[in-house]
């Protein structure tokens, strides 16, 4: 039998995007029900002031009962389409970076989509608390790729359904919540490289106690808890997480002194505060510490921080701010954007 050879009469056209890319605008949302940590300590047999000295946490929004991750990213994304002056007609993909979609399919962003009226491609992806600078990353690819003009990319997280209330190590530390972004064309850089990577040895460290196939073949229909090996987690992120910061400066050529602000995901107080140190950023620079009233919002928490920084005028519209983001897999993701 002879090899087929190509016919080789067909030559593919490729598409060209823009130069640069930016984010065009933000927005949030914020459940409306506020969860001192005076709700929760009695079932976790603890104090307001050993989380706080544990975890800089002082309360967190509880979405409601009915409230959807799907309504949460409605909500931010409106905002996002205001900051940015746009039509949701203007959008060209969606992308949704959440672990708490109650379906393992369809995904949150085709129903997302529809609310809005796009029906252009839509698609979850799953980088727990670094979901949001994955998205960013992947439609600054697609703007200048030429495959999209304008991108939504929306963290989204309703983890008060997946936490056990009982657990001493997680029951404090998740909130809820959503934050969007519009990433579309610019004159100018506005979204430096990534700098992102993960350890899947260490994947046990922060997941789902049960998969969903042992929850089945044990009869029933609960919703499993996300566990956590706190202190591990806390070495990981206190002392690998600045070198990928620090790379990402240098990726984008941007020295720490240069930053109008510097937005790291909000997992906990004393690693924002070691990351500092490490970076050795100067004092003058704004670091956003939402996790104070907002807890830990997985894929949400960069955005939500990014959203009011700008909003309450602590980082200046068209700053340079360095984002990372860090958690569950263990992945992580980091880059400077120009803030819009």
């Amino acid at each position: 039998m002879s090899t087929p050879t190509p016919k080789g009469t067909g030559i593919i056209t490729q598409v060209t995007g823009a130069s640069h890319s930016r984010i065009l605008g933000v927005g949030g949302y914020r459940p409306s029900r506020v969860v001192p940590n005076s709700e929760i300590v009695e079932a976790i047999d603890s104090s307001d002031q050993w989380i706080q000295e544990r975890s800089g946490i002082k309360s967190r929004r509880f979405a409601a009962k009915d409230e959807s991750v799907v309504d949460m990213s409605e909500a931010a994304t409106r905002e996002a389409l205001t900051s940015a002056g746009l039509e949701a007609s203007q959008v060209d993909a969606v992308i949704v970076a959440t672990v708490t979609h109650p379906y393992q399919t369809p995904a949150a962003a085709p129903i997302l989509a529809d609310r809005l009226g796009i029906r252009g491609a839509a698609f979850d992806i799953s980088a727990a608390c670094a979901g949001y600078c994955h998205g960013i990353s992947l439609a600054s690819d697609m703007v200048r790729g030429g495959s999209a003009e304008h991108v939504l990319v929306v963290g989204v997280e309703k983890l008060s359904d997946f936490t056990d209330p009982t657990d001493r190590g997680t029951a404090f530390i998740f909130g809820d919540g959503a934050g969007a972004a519009i990433v579309g064309p610019s004159d100018t850089p506005g979204i430096g490289p990534t700098v992102w990577g993960s350890d899947g040895s260490q994947w046990r460290t922060i997941s789902q106690r049960d998969s969903w196939v042992e929850l089945k073949e044990a009869g029933g229909l609960g919703s499993p808890a996300i566990g956590m090996a706190g202190q591990a987690v806390f070495r990981w992120a206190v002392w690998g997480m600045a070198p990928v910061a620090q790379k990402a400066l240098d990726a984008a050529g941007v020295r720490a002194e240069d930053l109008d602000a510097f937005i790291p995901h909000q997992a906990n107080m004393r690693i924002i505060d070691a990351m500092i140190k490490q970076l050795k950023l100067p004092e003058d620079i704004p670091v956003a510490r939402d996790i104070a009233e907002t807890a830990n919002t997985s894929a949400a928490s960069i955005p939500l921080a990014t959203e009011r920084m700008l909003r309450e005028g602590e980082a200046p519209h068209g700053g340079l701010a360095l984002q990372i983001g860090f958690g569950a897999g263990l992945v992580y993701a980091a880059q400077v954007v120009v803030l819009p």
